[in-house]
Parts: C-alpha cells; sequence; structure tokens
C-alpha cells in the first residue's frame, strides 16, 4: 500500500473536540484509536457519530461475534481494504470462523460452509455487495436463518464497515505494523 494520504494525528496536539472523541474511544471496548478511527478525529463531529455507531455495530448488535466477524472480513475482502483484513481476520478466526473459509474470502473464492447461519451471511453479504441488492430468496435465507431484526442489524454492519473500508482505502491508511498486505496488486 501507499503512503498514508493524510498526517497522523498528534495525540499530544488534539483540539478539546478531537480530545474529547479521542478518549471515548480509547476509554470504550476498543481501548485503541487506530486505523479509520484516526482519520476520522479530523472530523471530530463525524467521529463522535461513527465511533458510536461502530461501537454498536461491533459489540451490541444480536449477531454472535462469529456472524458479525464473517460479515466485516466479507466487506473487508470486498474492498480489498488491508487495514480492515489485517484487524479482523484473527478475530473472525478467534471467534470460530474457520482459517479455510476466511482465506477463502481473502482470496475472492467460493468458501464451503458447514453452518446455515454461516453460508446465509456470506451470501447475503456479498449479494449486497455486488448488485446492490438481495434477491427474495438470499433475503428469505437470512431472515430464517437469523430473524428480521438481526438481518436489519446486519445490514447495519455491512455498511459501517463498507465506511470503514472506504475510509482505509480513499486515505490510504497504513496496515498495522508488522501485518503483511492481505491484498497485493495483482
Amino acid at each position: 500500500m501507499t503512503t498514508s494520504r493524510l498526517e497522523d494525528l498528534d495525540e499530544a496536539n488534539l483540539s478539546p473536540a478531537q480530545k474529547v472523541i479521542y478518549d471515548q474511544i480509547l476509554s470504550g471496548p476498543r481501548g485503541i484509536v487506530e486505523g479509520p478511527l484516526r482519520v476520522w478525529l479530523k472530523s471530530p463531529k463525524l467521529a463522535d457519530k461513527a465511533q458510536a455507531l461502530g461501537a454498536f455495530c461491533r459489540y451490541d448488535t444480536n449477531l454472535p461475534p462469529r456472524l458479525s466477524e464473517l460479515a466485516i472480513i466479507t466487506t473487508g475482502a470486498v474492498w480489498r481494504a488491508g487495514f480492515e483484513w489485517a484487524v479482523h481476520a484473527p478475530i473472525a478466526i478467534k471467534a470460530g470462523v474457520s482459517p479455510q473459509i476466511a482465506e477463502a474470502i481473502r482470496l475472492g473464492q467460493e468458501p464451503q460452509f458447514e453452518a446455515e447461519d454461516e453460508a446465509a451471511v456470506y451470501a447475503f453479504s456479498r449479494e449486497l455487495h455486488e448488485n446492490r441488492g438481495v434477491s427474495d430468496a438470499t433475503y428469505q435465507r437470512c431472515v430464517a436463518a437469523l430473524g428480521e431484526e438481526v438481518t436489519v442489524e446486519l445490514v447495519g454492519i455491512l455498511g459501517y464497515y463498507t465506511f470503514i473500508s472506504m475510509t482505509i482505502n480513499a486515505f490510504h491508511v497504513p496496515l498495522p505494523a508488522g501485518a503483511s498486505d492481505p491484498f497485493p496488486a495483482k
């Protein structure tokens, strides 16, 4: 990946508005201010709203972490957002997504699922990203596996992590230290 397009935030010189949001993120469930969150802090009002939505999407939906992280890495792979993949692929595997499924998603191959809920989340996620909508069959499959409320939350996760991935790609957010590029140029 190329060099970041923005100068990194200097925590010692944050504006009062940036400092409030920075401290909220740091003291929240993430415990770290990294990647796209640092970009958003260039606009504290955006960062405030975005990080609050992100905290809900990552920690408070009714999707179990295994399915939430599956949706997140699917989104990261669609967008080829290296930072996102480097952070969330290990979390997804720890949450129960098989390494083989994660690798197939990274490579853009069709994963072989054993669990119907995983297959439904993946199919819904891929179809929504690729087609900008989902067929009735895919929708019904997802609702059958998750229910309506959780399907709505899944769309929220997909939208939020698309926003994350767009931020990563638009501003060339660097990979975490020591991570290799999961999506090298073809």
